[in-house]
């Protein structure tokens, strides 16, 4: 039987147990490993790993999955683009709203916020977390400053914690009036080539309540963000029901109001943008025959 280790106990823990594979607590003797980003920065560069052997992420996986080196990836080859004459093709890598790290490019951000319209919405997300933690939404620069003040924890000196800012999409899409984001999984066996599988199946994750952009209503997470481990906790939240659609059904509803032409062409693009962001970081992840990403 295949032997796995895993540092989770979730979903994918019961899918291997469920193919009949053995569970190995040892860091060496495995041949499938999926572990957690912490397993990865501490004994993957040190491990000598056998041909079978295969773990579920590229040493440096994050110049993909931070945000602050995806936007990083993703506008530097816009630029590089641009500056091949190869319009076209940096034409590609406009699915991205205007983004500053902060407190990097807090000067940058400023004069961005000051060419806008007075109450345009911004929103703030931390680089490094992920279910919308520490994601808050503003309108003021006051709220920046407020920000800043309250991550120096005694200390003055101390940085705040770095931040991607972006200009809110304030016209989403909306289903029944609410937003909503689409789960999608693409699986990448290897960056040189690059060889890239998108699962048919997903869904879409809605928020619990009707989208609105009200400047009272700013704070509000269960309007704003879509992540499941917010919406869960919601007034009213029907845990039999959840918040999401397999995407199917979301398909379906595209093909019943905009044709099916108009839904192909968008899942073309969809898959489109996923090719091209993971362009942007062909060149800089270390490709290595063991390693996946999901």
């Amino acid at each position: 039987p295949v032997r796995f280790r895993t540092t989770f106990r979730n979903c994918i823990y019961d899918m291997f147990r469920s193919r009949g594979w053995l569970e190995t607590e040892s860091d060496t003797d495995w041949d499938v490993a999926w572990v957690d980003k912490d397993w990865i920065r501490t004994n993957f560069d040190g491990q000598y790993l056998s041909d079978h052997q295969r773990i579920n992420h590229f040493r440096n996986h994050y110049e993909l999955t931070r945000k602050d080196n995806l936007i990083k990836n993703l506008k530097r080859t816009q630029r590089q683009l641009l500056k091949e004459g190869r319009d076209d093709e940096a034409a590609n890598y406009d699915f991205f709203p205007g983004t500053y790290v902060l407190p990097a490019d807090y000067g940058l951000f400023v004069e961005e916020f000051k060419i806008h319209p007075p109450g345009s919405i911004w929103i703030m997300k931390p680089t490094g977390s992920a279910q919308g933690k520490g994601i808050f939404l503003f309108n003021k620069l006051s709220a920046i400053a407020d920000w800043k003040k309250d991550k120096k924890v005694n200390d003055e000196k101390a940085e705040p914690a770095a931040y991607v800012v972006q200009l809110y999409i304030h016209n989403p899409q909306l289903v029944g009036g609410k937003k909503f984001d689409l789960r999608l999984y693409v699986l990448v066996t290897s960056y040189s080539p690059l060889t890239v599988y998108i699962y048919r199946s997903g869904f879409a994750r809605f928020s619990s309540y009707r989208y609105n952009t009200n400047v009272k209503n700013l704070g509000d997470t269960f309007v704003h963000l879509t992540n499941a481990a917010i919406q869960k906790t919601a007034p009213g939240f029907d845990a039999s029901l959840g918040s999401k659609w397999p995407l199917r059904n979301y398909k379906m509803y595209l093909i019943a109001k905009y044709g099916m032409q108009a839904t192909d062409k968008l899942f073309s693009s969809i898959e489109q943008l996923c090719i091209n962001t993971l362009l942007s970081v062909q060149k800089v992840i270390m490709n290595d025959k063991h390693c996946f990403e999901m």
